[in-house]
């Protein structure tokens, strides 16, 4: 058996088992002690992770990043994992942005000097455009990591309104128009918001979860925000008892002492033609911010119904 081959079952091996002896070893590929100690200084050489504990009861174990066994892809396969490399690079924080640069140069040293020119080619010619942000979201990883491992958070979080602090229990994150979003189950507001994962300012504690709760794959099934827009409306004392009257706004608006308040949160960019009857109605009790979209509508209604007495005593 080459040498090649031996170093990639005992890698297997290790990856497996996480904590052996150098005997272990020896009886599992019938070779000799000193041969072992010599392949596992090779696995070491080569990044695998080993720390060796001395003494009787020592050995050898494997820290927690693991490496996989070589896979062999063909020069098309490898091409395409760059393409999909592309669709990336407008975001300025990925979960897990350094180890897919580091995915990216291993790949790329790995290739030959002409698939190496297929994929500049591919780098230069092809692009998934999006806004370029200039947003950090330096707890994107955190949040995704709560996610996946069921956990309820305690953040503080910036709205336009001011910090606030915030119980949540977070389902998975996704990108639109080159920011990060974080659908979570608000526990003061008794139902799912979405919030923008860069406005994250920190995350003060952390606990667990026994029960299970609703994922991002679930939640896109259903009928919750897809893609995403900022709405922030000003109300008056009126306009704040009148969203407070509609199902799908009750949530949003927040009360300020004097009894005016305000909307200051993301909705699905369809939801604008069905909104905008609603704002139109309540008129100078509700000033639109945001979204353009919905004050072009407005003015749009405003200027028909203009339009329809012109020329009127």
């Amino acid at each position: 058996m080459s040498k090649a081959k031996r170093l990639l079952d005992i890698l297997m091996f290790a990856n497996a088992k996480r904590k052996f002896t150098a005997q272990e070893i020896a009886d599992e590929f019938k070779i000799s002690i000193r041969t072992v100690h010599r392949y596992i200084l090779d696995l070491s050489d080569m990044g695998l992770p080993i720390y060796a504990e001395q003494g009787r009861n020592g050995g050898y174990t494997v820290l927690s990043n693991r490496l996989l066994p070589p896979i062999l892809f063909t020069e098309e396969e490898a091409v395409s994992i760059f393409f999909a490399f592309q669709s990336l690079n407008y975001y300025r924080n990925l979960p897990f942005d350094t180890e897919i640069s580091s995915v990216e140069h291993k790949l790329y040293s790995s290739l030959p000097n002409d698939a190496k020119v297929k994929v500049d080619k591919i780098r230069s010619y092809i692009a998934f455009w999006n806004p370029k942000r200039t947003i950090d979201t330096p707890l994107l990883k955190d949040v995704l990591e709560a996610s996946i491992e069921n956990r309820n958070l305690h953040i503080q979080y910036e709205s336009k309104s001011g910090m606030k602090a915030k119980h949540i229990r977070p389902i998975g994150v996704y990108a639109h128009d080159g920011l990060w979003y974080l659908p979570a189950y608000d526990f003061s507001k008794q139902k799912i918001l979405l919030h923008r994962v860069d406005r994250i300012l920190s995350i003060l504690s952390t606990e667990n979860n026994e029960d299970e709760f609703m994922n991002l794959e679930e939640w896109f099934s259903s009928n919750e925000v897809k893609r995403p827009i900022q709405l922030h409306v000003l109300l008056s004392i009126e306009g704040v008892r009148q969203c407070k009257s509609v199902p799908s706004f009750e949530g949003l608006v927040e009360t300020k002492e004097d009894g005016t308040g305000y909307i200051d949160s993301d909705i699905d960019q369809g939801e604008i033609p069905f909104i905008t009857p609603l704002f139109f109605r309540l008129g100078k009790d509700a000033r639109v911010l945001e979204p353009k979209e919905l004050i072009d509508g407005l003015r749009l209604k405003a200027e028909e119904i203009l339009t329809m007495y012109q020329g009127n005593n």
